[in-house]
């Protein structure tokens, strides 16, 4: 219950946060058809996470990471991809262009925030992976990059169909090329960079959580008592949870249910589970 208040908590910060910078956004972009069709996802994306919010909650991690993305994605939206003005804005604060600096000749925000889609978006699609087709080892890594490849793939697409039926300069707005003939296979190899990334990460990060630390050999021998170490929102603790509770499973038949993401959204869930499995 603490958890998700502190989730619920979370999340209404997030949400005033979002309205603020989407309120903002809406005032007098650079081009209002195309903040129109940008912030089309947008709402999607909200649709669907406050339909399933209760069904499958996600961790507090990727619910920041979909947050940043959206603040990446909504700023896009105001000055359009090809237009957000960040070269000034490091000009104006340190007396030199940031493209100028890099050696850029091209607008490449756009690019930033492909690459930030893999980067960001990763872990919240493991996390989906590993909840609810119980996937672990080389697959937990394998199959959110393997989706994210597709559904950058799927988003040039929609670039394309949505410059062909629009047309003119709505068109070119949304497809952002700025005359670059490779410019979705870049975004596509960026996106699949970040996620890549972002799971070389987690991945380091999770063989060393599985180090054990120096210490009494007889502790965590009680698998209750494990369980209690894995609380929190980490993907790697999520982890170490579910071997943990295999363990517990396998050791004593007390728990008819050891799954408080399977309690989430059952309510055959005994209150001797309750109290003995509760995270």
């Amino acid at each position: 219950m603490e958890l998700d208040a502190k989730r619920r908590w979370m999340l209404a910060v997030y949400g005033a946060l979002f309205a603020l910078l989407a309120v903002w956004a809406a005032i007098e972009p650079f081009d209002r058809k195309d903040w129109a069709l940008e912030n089309l996802l947008v709402v999607l994306a909200f649709v669907l996470m406050a339909a399933t919010y209760r069904v499958l909650p996600l961790s507090r991690v990727s619910y920041t990471l979909i947050f940043l993305f959206l603040c990446l994605h909504e700023l896009g939206s105001h000055y359009t991809y090809a237009e957000v003005p960040y070269d000034a804005w490091t000009r104006e604060l340190f007396g030199v262009g940031f493209n100028e600096w890099i050696g850029w000749e091209r607008n490449n925000y756009d690019r930033f925030v492909h690459f930030g889609y893999g980067l960001l978006l990763a872990y919240p699609v493991r996390e989906l992976f590993l909840r609810i087709g119980d996937i672990r080892g080389f697959w937990g890594y394998f199959l959110p990059l393997d989706l994210t490849m597709p559904t950058s793939m799927l988003y040039e697409l929609v670039e394309w169909v949505v410059a062909e039926v629009f047309g003119g300069d709505l068109g070119v707005a949304y497809l952002g090329t700025q005359g670059d003939p490779w410019d979705a296979q870049k975004d596509m190899g960026l996106a699949s960079l970040g996620a890549l990334i972002t799971l070389l990460a987690v991945a380091q990060w999770g063989s060393r959580s599985r180090t054990s630390p120096p210490g009494n050999p007889r502790r965590n021998r009680n698998p209750h008592k494990r369980l209690s170490l894995v609380r929190g929102s980490s993907l790697e603790r999520r982890d170490q949870y579910s071997r943990a509770r295999r363990s517990m499973l396998s050791a004593s038949e007390t728990c008819s249910s050891a799954d408080p993401i399977a309690a989430s959204v059952s309510a055959r869930w005994t209150p001797r589970c309750r109290r003995e499995c509760r995270t």
